[in-house]
């Protein structure tokens, strides 16, 4: 054989290599991200659900304390108007919007929770400490799924910004994807104060 027939069938082997090596790792990569997206959701969603029947639990037992009990209804709501598809998570204005709706909810809950400590009857009630419990593995599963969905746009965004996964990011036009940043003023724990 001759030495350029060799050089040749090298060549093409390992260009044959590099493309089917390559060519789904964007697009699984892709597809990764927008699962961890969704799962992020539904975790959102679990504690969506949950809040009504702990508002209405707390309402039984507290009913002087209507400002926490709305403003937790109110940041509820607000966090159900703002939703955002795994095709949207290409936009950081988006999933920042997200998150501020997010945030607001989960810091009205640490206020809910704060007012509970103020009824002693309330905490020893068996429905309201398994939904305490509910909402507590439920914050604890977003932390696990943002968690996840960092670390999968941290390997998506890594792909692409190196090669040969430049390459390939190219020739499908993959943008980077913007992952979460703390919500302004989560660097500060929240006060329990009781009056």
């Amino acid at each position: 054989m001759k030495p350029f027939t060799l050089i040749l069938i090298v060549l093409i082997v390992l260009i044959g290599i590099f493309t089917f090596n390559g060519i789904n790792t964007i697009p699984t990569l892709d597809e990764k991200v927008k699962a961890s997206w969704m799962q992020v959701e539904n975790q959102y969603q679990r504690r969506l659900d949950l809040i009504p029947n702990l508002v209405n639990t707390v309402k039984g037992y507290a009913k002087f304390e209507k400002s926490t009990l709305t403003d937790v209804i109110n940041a509820r709501a607000n966090a159900t108007k703002v939703s955002i598809t795994p095709d949207m998570i290409n936009d950081p204005a988006a999933v920042q919007k997200f998150e501020a709706a997010q945030g607001a909810l989960s810091s009205s809950l640490s206020r809910l929770m704060v007012v509970v400590e103020k009824y002693p009857d309330l905490k020893a009630n068996q429905q309201f400490l398994a939904l305490q419990s509910q909402l507590e593995g439920t914050e604890n599963r977003i932390a696990i799924a943002r968690k996840d969905y960092i670390d999968t746009v941290y390997q998506y965004n890594m792909t692409i910004r190196t090669f040969p996964g430049r390459i390939w990011a190219w020739i499908y036009g993959a943008k980077i994807k913007p992952s979460f940043t703390a919500t302004t003023g989560a660097e500060k724990a929240p006060v329990a104060q009781f009056d």
